[in-house]
């Protein structure tokens, strides 16, 4: 697909795609053509937001029929709910092994601290809030919760190797790790927002006050701010 000009809507006018003869069609495997939905969904609704996103748009995007797409999927909500959960597993999965493979307990949560607010997570963000809010009519979805759980349960980990090895004190692991989840979420909504605005830097700063608090000795990383 060409993509639409900058600032634009999707769903506007644009070249045509030309039609591919039949005999020279090649059917791909139901997963791989669900796959490619949902990977062609995930910058448009990222740009320019769920609710300006339809079905010809994302069927144009993968370079598949309108009927293609409403054969895999019921409609936008749910392949939104779908191309978030990939999301999820694709941002939080690696960041979970650098974090947990860090030396110590404190480098792993200054990596954490670095991976949810950095140059590339606005887009996560956008798509995470968007999928809030556009599947709140539909049922919860287990494979996103388990993603969300699995997070949880690696900075728990995190959490408790530093408590054990004596790095900072923490009386409630899973009390502090609810409380971090959801400052991060908080933070990244606030960014979003831009009400008040919050550099990645301010975000980040948030947090390691938080830690340090919590934590008592937690040795995040601390000193000027650096410029985003």
């Amino acid at each position: 697909m060409t993509a639409a000009p900058e600032g634009a809507a999707p769903g506007g006018p644009g070249p045509k795609r030309r039609a591919v003869a039949p005999d020279k069609r090649t059917r791909q495997p139901t997963e791989v053509r669900r796959r490619l939905i949902l990977e062609a969904a995930v910058p448009l609704v990222s740009e320019h937001g769920a609710g300006r996103v339809g079905l010809r748009d994302i069927a144009r995007a993968a370079g598949v029929s309108v009927g293609t797409v409403t054969y895999h999927f019921a409609g936008v909500k749910e392949i939104i709910s779908e191309a978030v959960s990939i999301e999820i597993d694709g941002y939080y999965r690696p960041l979970g092994e650098r974090m947990l493979s860090a030396p110590t307990a404190a480098e792993g949560l200054e990596i954490l601290v670095e991976g949810v607010f950095n140059a590339e997570t606005d887009r996560h963000w956008r798509l995470w809030f968007d999928s809030w809010l556009s599947s709140a009519t539909l049922a919860p979805d287990s494979h996103q919760h388990r993603r969300y759980e699995h997070w949880s349960d690696r900075v728990a980990e995190l959490i408790t190797r530093g408590r054990d090895s004596g790095e900072f004190r923490c009386p409630d692991v899973q009390e502090t790790t609810t409380r971090l989840n959801a400052l991060v979420d908080g933070l990244a909504l606030r960014r979003l927002r831009g009400a008040p605005p919050l550099s990645l830097e301010q975000a980040r700063t948030h947090l390691r006050g938080f830690l340090a608090s919590e934590l008592g000795p937690a040795q995040v990383r601390s000193g000027p701010p650096r410029a985003d």
